[in-house]
């Protein structure tokens, strides 16, 4: 009797098989964490443009109450939201002031940077309060 040595083909297609078959799910597990790590730095980059945004807030132009939006570039677009929630005014029991500096108004405000990826819209929204001047929201 002869003794074979060596595999026989079914074998090593089956193996190939096996192989291929290990090599797909490893492309995708590694194409999904390269998604994965894009995804999050468009989050990353996206709150620091939103802090930004947030930060240039009653520093570079007064608070006005009111919506505004554009473009922000790389695909990010922006959104602010300015809404006066309280003021410093008397309920009128008192004396009535004519003159003197308008009082103080407590302000809502919400930046949102929205983009598109991977034929989804994604967003990230900050919220806070700021103070500002009654005669600011343009009343």
């Amino acid at each position: 009797m002869r003794t074979e040595r060596g595999f026989t083909l079914l074998e090593v297609l089956i193996a190939f098989a096996i192989a291929s078959l290990a090599l797909v799910l490893l492309f995708r597990a590694a194409s999904g964490g390269l998604l994965s790590v894009r995804t999050a730095g468009r989050y990353d980059e996206a709150v620091a443009r939103a802090r930004s945004h947030m930060a240039a807030i009653g520093h570079d132009a007064a608070l006005i109450a009111g919506s505004s939006e554009g473009a922000d570039g790389s695909g990010f677009r922006w959104h602010l939201d300015v809404t006066p929630i309280a003021t410093g005014q008397s309920t009128g029991n008192g004396p009535s002031r004519i003159t003197g500096p308008p009082p103080p108004v407590l302000y809502a405000v919400a930046v949102a940077i929205s983009w598109r990826e991977g034929g989804k819209d994604r967003e990230v929204v900050l919220r806070t309060q700021r103070m500002g001047l009654g005669g600011d929201d343009g009343r």
